[in-house]
Order: structure tokens, then C-alpha cells, then sequence
């Protein structure tokens, strides 16, 4: 029984190890960034890893000092992408979802084969059809084209909200039938108020896409400065000219842009652990 306890302390001791170890690697690059943000020296290569001095200008000079780099104007921009970007996708997603899910109709296998099969493909396969469609009806180098890229997939990607639906009791549904409620009633005050984790990891998705995406941004956007995202705002202060002067404001600026999605987790996640004993089943 002994050497039995000792080899599981030990197969324990050496997971939890693994475990510290693979946690430090993780956490060494984003420590690296926020160091080198408040770094008062200036470069983009040191050989140390903690900083000689620590000041705030990289964050003042960022916010502030405009004149080359509107970071501001860019974040704005992102901002107002992302948040489009997330009710439209969140709204269509759970749509269609529930109607996979609820209902059956002819094309519905067929629908759901389609959207598996262009599911397998990266979305920047599509990127030079996306830009010359958006070019042929005008609409390059504007945030609204933004919005329509990264909303118009919506459609296809309702596999992960499907499966949660269909953990939803259909005798609610009935139930509710049975009182004289359609089928919108039905989504609005049954599903919806019992799918809270699943509206919660659907729209924070949808906005960490746009929020995070440099590659559709940057063909978008073309040369427009005044419409450019933070990715692609920050990408333009690493060129061979500016990279030694302005890299400690670009990790500034990572940091920064880390914030909105960190405030959006801590606000949202307890939704995480909610199941389907609330909502419309108290009443």
C-alpha cells in the first residue's frame, strides 16, 4: 500500500510540475510585453529581460501624441468593428442554430453538409474574392465593409450553438405550444433565458475575431490610415525605420488592446457556469 500511495504522490508531484512548467512558458511572453511597455529605454532589442527603468511616457506618448500614430482613432475604429461585428453575428448565429435545431424542413440536411464542408476552408482563402466583390460595390477601406466580412459567415457557423439547443428539453417547447405560444415566443422567452453560456461564448467570440484579425483589416483597408484597426495600426510601427523608436509604445499599445477583452471575460464568465435551472423554468 505504501510504495502504491508513494508512486501517486509522485505521478502527482510530476503532473503538477508539467503542469507549473507549461504554465510559466505561457505566461513568459505576455510578462515580457508588459515589462518592455513601461521600459524607459528605448530599442527593440535589450539583453536583459527586466528593465533598467520604468516610466508611463510609452503609455502618455501613445495616447497622446497623435501626430504620427492615432492610436485613439484606431482603437475607436476597432471598437465600433468589433461591437457591430458581435450583435450581428450573435443575432444570426443563434437564429439559425435554433432553426437547425427546432425545425426541419427540406434542405436541412443538405444546409448543414454545406456549412461543415466550408467550415474546413480558412476564412483568408476567400480574401482576395471578398476584396475585389467589396471593391466592385464600393465599399473598400470603410469600417462598414469590416462589419459585413466578419458578419457574413455567420450563417455557417452555428454548429457549436446547435448542440447546446438540442440539450434544451423539446417538452418545453411543447409545453408552450400547448399555451398558444409560437415558435418566436418560444426562442425569446423559453430558449433564450436557458442558454445564457452559450449566448455569453457566441458573442465573445464574435468580438475577439474582429477585435484580434490583422490579415482581412489590412487588405480592407489598403492605405486609409484614418480607417485602420489597432492591428494594423500597431503592425505599421515595426517597420525597419520606426521599429527602434516606437516599439516600447507598440507593446503599450498590446497591452492596451488586451483590456476590453479581459474586462468582457470578467463581466461575462459567471454565465459560463449557469445551466438550464433558471430562467424560465422558475416561472
Amino acid at each position: 500500500m505504501r510504495s502504491v500511495k508513494t508512486t501517486r504522490r509522485l505521478s502527482n508531484l510530476l503532473v503538477y510540475a508539467l503542469l507549473i512548467i507549461i504554465s510559466l512558458i505561457w505566461i513568459f511572453p505576455i510578462v515580457w510585453v508588459v515589462l518592455t511597455s513601461f521600459r524607459g529605454e528605448s530599442g527593440s532589442f535589450t539583453s536583459y529581460f527586466i528593465p533598467k527603468t520604468f516610466t508611463l511616457d510609452n503609455y502618455k506618448n501613445l495616447l497622446f501624441d497623435t501626430d504620427i500614430f492615432s492610436y485613439p482613432r484606431w482603437f475607436m475604429n476597432t471598437l465600433i468593428v468589433a461591437v457591430f461585428s458581435c450583435l450581428i453575428t450573435t443575432a444570426i448565429t443563434l437564429a439559425t442554430a435554433y432553426v437547425i435545431s427546432r425545425m426541419r424542413f427540406k434542405l436541412r440536411k443538405p444546409y448543414m453538409n454545406v456549412a461543415l464542408v466550408l467550415g474546413m476552408f480558412p476564412a483568408f482563402m476567400s480574401m482576395i474574392a471578398v476584396y475585389y466583390v467589396l471593391k466592385t460595390i464600393g465599399l473598400t477601406q470603410s469600417l462598414l465593409a469590416l462589419i459585413l466580412v466578419y458578419s457574413g459567415a455567420a450563417g455557417l457557423s452555428f454548429y457549436i450553438a446547435k448542440g447546446f439547443f438540442d440539450t434544451v428539453p423539446k417538452s418545453l417547447d411543447e409545453a408552450a405550444r400547448i399555451d398558444g405560444a409560437n415558435n418566436a415566443q418560444i426562442f425569446y422567452k423559453i430558449t433564450l433565458p436557458l442558454s445564457k453560456p452559450i449566448i455569453v461564448y457566441t458573442a465573445m467570440t464574435s468580438f475577439m475575431a474582429p477585435w484580434a484579425d490583422f490579415i482581412f483589416a489590412r487588405v480592407i483597408m489598403g492605405d486609409n490610415y484614418e480607417k485602420y484597426t489597432v492591428a494594423v495600426g500597431l503592425y505599421t510601427m515595426l517597420s525597419r525605420e520606426l521599429i527602434d523608436k516606437y516599439f516600447t509604445q507598440f507593446a503599450a499599445g498590446s497591452v492596451l488592446i488586451a483590456v476590453p477583452i479581459t474586462i468582457l471575460f470578467i463581466v461575462l464568465q459567471r454565465f459560463y457556469v449557469e445551466g438550464i435551472t433558471g430562467g424560465s423554468v422558475k416561472g
